[in-house]
């Protein structure tokens, strides 16, 4: 199995692109919602360490956008209960995914938590800054404050894309992204 990941800004369109792949998709994201909904424990933790902000189960995403923006420390203890729980997900994901060809991993903590593996294909989504931040304003949620903190947290764009194998340059249409998945899917398969 090929490990695909998928790896760029905040806002670059990766889970988009990961999408067009068409392999079994890990989405941390998606994954850290579910956790939010579901897990009473990770609650009963994030209650306990943040009591000022975590209210009633299910964890509400406000309640976690707020208790990170207010308190700057408050993002690496929730990261201390969350990613543990992610790790588990991704490893139950890449066992029973064992026989696929390839899947893909939309992660966007993928280096930064030192998910990836020697073998990864890393792919790196480059966007203009300008149409990112169009596209972001566009979010429900969109907060400039939550942003900065997240990218805080993150490595620089310019190690990521020096650490990926390809590079897909997202200017939004799905033509020519779907140009650069063909191409890599040929070299790497």
């Amino acid at each position: 199995m090929i490990r695909i990941a998928v790896v760029g800004d905040i806002g670059s369109g990766k889970s988009h692109i990961a999408r067009l792949f068409n392999y079994p998709i890990f989405n941390a994201d998606l994954e850290v919602a579910k956790i939010y909904k579901t897990n009473r424990q990770c609650f009963n933790k994030l209650k306990k360490i943040l009591p000022k902000y975590i209210s009633s189960f299910p964890t509400k995403k406000n309640e976690i956008i707020k208790a990170i923006v207010d308190n700057e420390p408050s993002l690496k203890k929730i990261i201390k209960i969350i990613h543990p729980e992610i790790r588990k997900k991704l490893n139950i994901f890449l066992k029973n995914h064992k026989k696929k060809e390839a899947v893909i991993l939309d992660i966007p903590l993928l280096l930064e938590n030192n998910l990836n593996e020697r073998g990864d294909i890393i792919i790196f989504i480059q966007a203009e800054k300008i149409e990112v931040i169009k596209r972001l304003k566009k979010r429900d949620n969109f907060n400039l404050g939550l942003l900065n903190k997240f990218k805080r947290i993150q490595l620089p764009q310019s190690y990521k894309k020096k650490k990926s194998h390809f590079i897909i340059k997202n200017n939004f249409t799905n033509k020519s992204v779907k140009v650069a998945i063909r191409k890599i899917l040929k070299e790497i398969l």
